[in-house]
């Protein structure tokens, strides 16, 4: 005589069991989760630190006036390279579509942030006590094969709003 085992109620049996366990995405799904609307920022501003705050200021106003969230993080490329990375690898899944990056001096924020994530980067080279923004200027335009970063006119955070609106209304 056979004696069965006891299975639970809500266990698969056979192949549901080995099917649940590989279940592919399915893409009509993922597109209306696409579509729900949600509060979350669209547009991440980071800069490199907090002096960076007022030069920042106009891409977050253009943002606003254009009616998309944004949110904004200080974070050095040179201090914490770290945390840089982290946002930037976190940035689609929590919803973003466009990164900021402001930096003055060496100004390697924006390529750091790009470096680390497949969303558009637009770098704003902001003016220091020295050489104009050039130095700025020329690090965040002068972008290996691979690392793209659109880049504005130094102090050009509102420009940088602009384009990141109409990068997402694209």
């Amino acid at each position: 005589m056979e004696t069965a085992e006891p299975k639970s109620e809500g266990e698969p049996k056979g192949e549901a069991k080995a099917e649940a366990a590989t279940a592919e995405p399915m893409p009509e799904v993922e597109a209306a989760f696409e579509e729900i609307e949600v509060d979350a920022p669209r547009v991440g501003i980071i800069m490199g630190s907090k002096n960076d705050k007022p030069k920042m200021q106009p891409a977050g106003q253009a943002l606003q006036d254009a009616g998309i969230r944004y949110e904004v993080r200080v974070m050095s490329a040179h201090r914490d390279p770290e945390k840089v990375r982290e946002y930037c690898h976190a940035a689609r899944m929590r919803g973003l579509k466009v990164l900021i990056a402001g930096a003055g001096m060496s100004a390697a924020l924006p390529g750091v942030a790009a470096a680390h994530t497949d969303l558009p980067v637009i770098g704003v080279p902001i003016l220091g006590k020295t050489l104009g923004g050039l130095d700025a200027l020329l690090s965040a335009v002068q972008m290996p094969p691979g690392v793209p970063v659109a880049c504005v006119a130094i102090d050009g955070a509102k420009n940088a709003g602009i384009l990141a609106t109409r990068i997402i209304g694209a």
